[in-house]
């Protein structure tokens, strides 16, 4: 492990995962950058890190703005050797009252983005021959339930982003994976506490930050290209 490792985790707004994945490179010895749509989302974040993270405002649907944190982490901290790609949305709705524009919206922000964060990491680490992409799924990666349409139609398209990106980018030594959190990740949102829902029954974020790490970790001869969490009491 080299101490001057950089990781850049997009889509870290809030308390659950991105946070605890910031969080696991800081305590790994990286250099950490935080992105959300809104800076001050990750400004907190950033702070209780401490000295070694830093804070940027990204739409990661915009290819600008993407541009632009890239430009801003590699000058302020280096190019980054592991990029965490964990931004999404999700609005519920029967398939027949879907907005087109809330579709187009949320395919935009699971895809789409994906896409062009993946995209910009690839070029830097393709540069240097060495890197590792990841980019967070769902459940909804796997299959389209009822009402949960606009969060598939992102997901499916991240999973064809990561497929995509492996087999194109793995033999010039970039590994990309893709995570399917089979589950609701714990939170203190009613009904995605532990206690609410018993031992285990959500996703400990701090345990799946754990298994980023080993997938950046990864020797090269046995790459994960996806893998798949869930809780210990799931009935699959």
């Amino acid at each position: 492990m080299s101490k001057s490792e950089i990781a850049l985790v997009v889509g870290a707004g809030g308390p659950g995962l991105g946070a605890a994945v910031a969080r696991a490179c800081a305590k790994d010895g990286m250099r950490v950058a935080v992105a959300s749509r809104t800076k001050a989302k990750v400004d907190s974040i950033a702070q209780s890190i401490g000295a070694n993270a830093r804070a940027y405002a990204c739409d990661a649907t915009q290819p600008e703005d993407v541009a632009a944190l890239f430009s801003a982490v590699t000058k302020d901290l280096g190019e980054p050797d592991l990029v965490v790609f964990n931004a999404g949305a999700y609005a519920p709705g029967n398939v027949l009252d879907i907005d087109p524009k809330e579709f187009e919206r949320c395919w935009r922000n699971g895809a789409f983005g994906g896409f062009l964060v993946a995209q910009a990491a690839g070029r830097q680490m393709v540069a240097r021959g060495q890197g590792t992409i990841l980019l967070t799924g769902a459940t909804a990666s796997l299959r389209g339930s009822a009402r949960f349409l606009n969060l598939a139609i992102g997901k499916f398209g991240l999973r064809a982003v990561a497929q995509s990106f492996a087999r194109d980018l793995a033999p010039k030594g970039v590994h990309v994976a893709h995570v399917i959190i089979d589950g609701q990740i714990e939170s203190d949102r009613p009904g995605y506490r532990a206690d609410e829902r018993g031992q285990d029954a959500v996703l400990n974020p701090d345990a799946i930050a754990e298994t980023y790490l080993q997938l950046h970790r990864q020797h090269r001869s046995a790459w994960t290209q996806e893998i798949d969490l869930r809780p210990w009491v799931e009935k699959f």
